[in-house]
């Protein structure tokens, strides 16, 4: 595992857009494609900002998503969908492919065809970020480290819906739904290179147990500790607890 410390967000999200598109258009050289997965939410905004601008063959790459609500619609500001289709994919070349989560369909039947299509897709870099109640995608404390299935249909406890409201997402913590559909710990896991982009002084607590606290399914984002090549990326103000700094 490898922290980066930047000085603040716009930093942050620079330095790892560049990685990211490194490391993407290495595999492309190697393999002529490449497979990756991209995250959401505010702790995304300047790396895909960054990403958008660096100089990558987006037409041999195929793109997953991490976690989607269920039963929110795609034109509501909080989606996923909109999120990455306004942030992302209007604002590059036309990839290989993409599979976007949609909660707006059967869960199980979403969950089971996603899992599908990326059990033939090995991941290459995955982006991700964590939450201020330490979750990885949607797989809130206590999350499921044994799971072999790709795609979960989870519950959200309070405190991540707390985050969401509390960014703006929604008018009211009544109208954050209590469902998603999240890729597990597990498949994330199984991506080669995972890039971790954490700023903001309200994620410090959880990114100081990720990173310096024992791996337990109460701190989900601690199992990134086990992962053969994490790389975190934090600003001054995330990174204010750690005891050692790189």
């Amino acid at each position: 595992m490898e922290v980066i410390i930047e000085k603040n967000p716009k930093a942050l999200g620079r330095a790892a857009g560049i990685k990211t598109a490194e490391l993407i258009n290495e595999v492309i050289r190697k393999n002529g494609e490449a497979n990756v997965i991209l995250a959401t939410g505010a702790s995304q905004f300047e790396t895909l900002n960054q990403l958008i601008e660096e100089d990558v063959d987006w037409s041999k790459v195929t793109m997953f998503h991490l976690d989607e609500y269920i039963d929110l619609p795609e034109s509501h500001p909080a989606s996923f969908r909109k999120y990455l289709k306004e942030r992302f994919l209007d604002k590059v070349s036309p990839l290989k492919a993409f599979h976007l989560i949609n909660g707006e369909t059967d869960p199980e039947a979403e969950r089971q065809r996603l899992g599908t299509l990326i059990n033939k897709h090995p991941i290459d870099v995955a982006l991700v970020g964590i939450g201020e109640n330490a979750h990885l995608a949607f797989n809130d404390p206590p999350a499921d480290f044994d799971t072999e299935e790709p795609y979960l249909i989870v519950n959200l406890d309070a405190d991540c819906r707390g985050q969401q409201y509390n960014e703006g997402w929604f008018d009211s913590i009544d109208e954050v739904p209590k469902q998603a559909i999240s890729m597990s710990v597990k498949q994330i896991l199984k991506s080669d290179t995972v890039i971790c982009s954490a700023p903001d002084d309200r994620k410090a607590v959880a990114v100081q147990k990720a990173i310096e606290g024992d791996v337990t399914n109460l701190v989900p984002a601690s199992i990134l500790q086990l992962h053969s090549n994490c790389i975190y990326y934090l600003d001054e103000d995330s990174a204010k607890l750690l005891k050692k700094k790189s």
